[in-house]
């Protein structure tokens, strides 16, 4: 079978967490007998697609069954082929409108409108795969018509390989010490920026978010108040180039999200073994067990006193630690590639 895995944009996402979804989806398959390319465009890019159609070729290259990664036009335009053609199209849904709010300026107000757009666009698909039952319940409750599985994003144990090592360059790089509290991702009011800084201040512990943030006119004016301004003990370092720096500098990780589908990176401070302090909130009620894998918060004061707990406490942090590599390899990506491959002969066959 010659299955395509798509992600329009994949340059400009590249930081982010479809982009690593995608790119473990592809190295899952690598170890199937899926045979997988990556665009749907012939010659490679969308310009040699549109050059193929003018000599009367087409735009589209041979492949027979769709999978796309994002809701954008480039997506769109693969599924009307696919219906156009009788091709079996699976549609991920990494995005629902929850989950949007609270990213950039005006993305909450931006939410209700993508929310008719997504029931819209989920609805064409053959099968619709999303990271949990909770991502599952809300599509349903838009309500998406396709039929709807759900699949983990998985980790990527290999990309975490050597962390350890990493650990005191990056330390000395944004000059931390002690119990070092940390997260790792893009920074947004969604992942629970303001919980995050208002922990630091009222703690002697120092912070670090490792992650990309905007400050152009599409910034939300949260993010520019925090990283702008942020408080003493706690560093923003913007982009890092290697994600290990990050796991090896911290100790906690420390991630009082609102809302996600799954969150690839708890699973991976997991397998890196760190002791992990998540909100609790219902998607992570699927995967999580408080007190053996992490602390589960409900509140600012129940962050605090979990900190202080860790950082009493050292082999609670190595016995969460443990617990929680072991919920992380229940993940891995042979499954990812098990999963998948079933489900593309499913499609096809049915």
């Amino acid at each position: 079978m010659r299955a395509l895995n798509y992600l329009e944009l994949e340059g400009p996402l590249q930081r982010s967490g479809w982009a690593s979804a995608a790119a473990q989806q592809r190295k899952a398959l690598a170890d199937t007998d899926i045979d997988v390319i990556t665009s749907p465009w012939r010659g490679g890019d969308l310009p040699s697609g549109a050059r193929s159609l003018a000599a009367g070729d087409g735009v589209f290259r041979d492949f027979d069954l769709a999978h796309c990664n994002a809701p954008g036009p480039g997506s769109l335009a693969v599924a009307r082929h696919a219906r156009k053609e009788g091709i079996p199209l699976v549609l991920h849904a990494h995005m629902t409108a929850e989950d949007f709010g609270e990213s950039f300026r005006f993305s909450s107000r931006v939410a209700p409108l993508l929310k008719r757009y997504l029931r819209w666009f989920y609805s064409q698909a053959d099968l619709v795969l999303c990271p949990s039952q909770y991502t599952k319940d809300l599509l349903e409750a838009y309500p998406v018509t396709a039929p709807i599985r759900t699949i983990t994003n998985g980790v990527d144990f290999d990309s975490l390989a050597g962390h350890e090592s990493l650990r005191e360059e990056y330390r000395e790089r944004y000059d931390l010490d002690g119990m070092v509290v940390f997260a790792l991702g893009s920074v947004f009011e969604r992942k629970g920026l303001t919980d995050f800084c208002r922990l630091a201040e009222t703690t002697n512990y120092d912070f670090a978010w490792f992650g990309t943030y905007d400050t152009g006119p599409h910034a939300s004016p949260v993010v520019k108040k925090w990283t702008e301004n942020p408080p003493a003990n706690l560093t923003f370092t913007g982009w890092v180039e290697d994600k290990r720096g990050a796991f090896g500098a911290g100790d906690v990780f420390c991630f009082p999200t609102k809302v996600e589908n799954q969150g690839i990176v708890v699973l991976e401070a997991m397998a890196c073994g760190k002791a992990v302090i998540v909100r609790d909130i219902p998607v992570f009620e699927e995967f999580f067990t408080h007190g053996e894998d992490c602390l589960k918060c409900s509140s600012r004061a129940e962050f605090r006193e979990a900190l202080d707990r860790l950082s009493e406490n050292p082999s609670l942090r190595e016995r969460l630690g443990q617990g929680a590599r072991e919920t992380a390899a229940e993940h891995s990506l042979e499954r990812v590639g098990e999963e998948l491959s079933r489900v593309y002969r499913e499609v096809t066959t049915a």
